[in-house]
């Protein structure tokens, strides 16, 4: 697992798609996730500014999990992907609950369609019980595991990531990978211009 997840993210991502993603009692196969790359190339990276204490774990082997919380609220959870050291991974957008939905349901009490349940990296977190704890985990230990597909899975589609920006201020890279017309695949929402303050 660890050399199948140890290329670029951008080349790993696509491959993600299909791939099953169990926690427990609880199965999603991804349908949609985003590359970001290491430390010094990629803004929008959580790894961009080098280690700290909070996102060491984008500086693990492949395989292992970044968890973070976003909006102090919703657990989202990231593969880490690409050469020990580099800081690269791949946020789990969406994907369709599989396995346990009884108990993702109850998880994910607001959720109206069962497309919904992990339609979205906070929503995905809270149908997995994904927690800050979970943070540096290995997949293929505890209750973490990955089957990556065995066949084709569908066109894929490539776009920009919901809320990054590229360079330039643009959303110009398409690192963005999600399965054609699925309907859990997540809504695309443009990055929000900050303006700065006037000096």
């Amino acid at each position: 697992m660890t050399r199948l997840l140890s290329g670029p993210a951008r080349e790993v991502g696509p491959r993600l798609l299909g791939s099953v993603f169990r926690v427990g009692d609880v199965a999603v196969r991804l349908t949609e996730v985003e590359a970001y790359h290491g430390q010094g190339d990629d803004p929008g990276s959580h790894a961009h500014r080098g280690p700290t204490e909070r996102n060491a774990s984008m500086f693990a082997e492949a395989g292992t999990l970044y968890v973070y919380l976003s909006y102090g609220i919703h657990r989202c959870v990231n593969i880490v992907c690409g050469p020990e050291g580099y800081g690269s991974g791949l946020l789990l957008r969406a994907g369709e609950v599989v396995e346990g939905h009884e108990v993702a349901r109850r998880r994910r009490p607001t959720a109206r369609r069962d497309v919904e349940l992990a339609q979205g990296p906070g929503r995905l977190g809270s149908a997995l019980a994904i927690e800050l704890r979970d943070d540096g985990s290995r997949l293929g230990s505890g209750r973490f595991s990955l089957e990556l597909p065995t066949g084709p899975v569908g066109p894929v589609v490539a776009g920009p990531r919901v809320g990054v920006s590229g360079p330039a201020g643009t959303d110009a890279w398409p690192w963005r990978f999600s399965l054609e017309g699925d309907p859990t695949v997540s809504a695309w929402r443009p990055a929000v211009r900050r303006a700065r303050p006037a000096r």
